[in-house]
């Protein structure tokens, strides 16, 4: 059965091995915390969430381009409401 690669999303469809190069301490940094055999599984996830703050820098950044920039003070503001931090410059340098 044949495949159509040409519109998945990440982490969909079959596997396809390539060759990545990688600094010898990220290597054995990774094989550390999940083994030899983990690797390749290991790099999947870590593309995907790479994948995903792609997006989400692109959204950010059509919605800045759109509306302007978000007020550091209503970010701030928003996120003690989330974190129930009573600080109200937590946010000023996100």
């Amino acid at each position: 059965m044949a495949y159509d690669t040409t519109d998945l999303p990440p982490g969909e469809g079959p596997s396809s091995g390539i060759s990545v190069s990688l600094s010898a301490g990220t290597l054995l940094a990774i094989r550390e915390r999940v083994g030899k055999r983990g690797v390749s599984a290991y790099l999947e996830k870590a593309a995907q969430r790479q994948i995903e703050r792609d997006n989400l820098a692109e959204l950010i950044a059509d919605l800045d381009k759109t509306n302007g920039p978000a007020d550091p003070q209503a970010v701030a503001s928003k996120r003690a409401k989330l974190t129930g931090s009573a600080s109200s410059d937590a946010g000023a340098a996100a």
